[in-house]
């Protein structure tokens, strides 16, 4: 007799209204790559505008990515319950009103609500938050989900790689941010230090 299939481990992925929905449409092509999780889609109504504006993209491009796709004003679907198993969630990007909500608590749509269910059950909350420069409102903002235990990631460029591209910059963002949840083995190769420096 044959062992039972694993379930896939499961991840909300949510694209709001900052800039940078390059950063969500690639995660969800690195993980429907890697075949192992279950992806959960949301997309705000700014972030339908910023695809369609940055990528020039049309949603059914977007929902073929995704292995679930949740409308956010849908607050009693499966994620909106702590019953319902998940590795975390990720929200890239992060615009300051979404975040503003979740440092509140105010669950005022299913990407909030989601959010503030991962926080509750202690599972990991990723937040790639684009503005600049930043108020003190947003710096708060900040701390609060961070105290919740939540991780601030802001989508910044490692130039210590000597990216090629902005796809590359934004590849090893992506690979960063999955290795946070420990879904695969490292997906990003590690740092091994500078080399041609004489030791002390």
């Amino acid at each position: 007799m044959s062992a039972p299939h694993a379930a896939k481990r499961r991840l909300i992925v949510a694209i709001t209204g900052a800039t940078g929905a390059i950063y969500g449409m690639r995660l969800l092509e690195t993980l429907r790559r890697l075949g192992e999780v279950e992806t959960h889609l949301l997309v705000s109504s700014a972030g339908w505008l910023n695809i369609q504006h940055e990528l020039e993209l049309e949603k059914s491009a977007v929902h073929a990515l995704a292995d679930v796709i949740h409308n956010v004003r849908d607050v009693g679907a499966s994620i909106a319950s702590g019953s319902f198993a998940t590795d975390g969630m990720v929200v890239a990007p992060c615009s300051m009103r979404t975040l503003a909500s979740v440092a509140h608590g105010f669950s005022d749509n299913l990407i909030t609500r989601a959010a503030d269910v991962v926080l509750k059950e202690r599972r990991r909350l990723v937040l790639l938050v684009r503005e600049t420069p930043l108020n003190l409102a947003h710096l708060r903002n900040m701390t609060a989900v961070t105290e919740m235990g939540g991780v601030i990631f802001p989508p910044v460029p490692a130039f210590y790689q000597k990216p090629d591209s902005i796809d590359a910059m934004v590849d090893h963002t992506v690979e960063r941010v999955i290795d946070l949840f420990g879904l695969a083995q490292p997906v990003m190769r590690a740092w091994q230090g500078m080399r041609g420096g004489e030791a002390d």
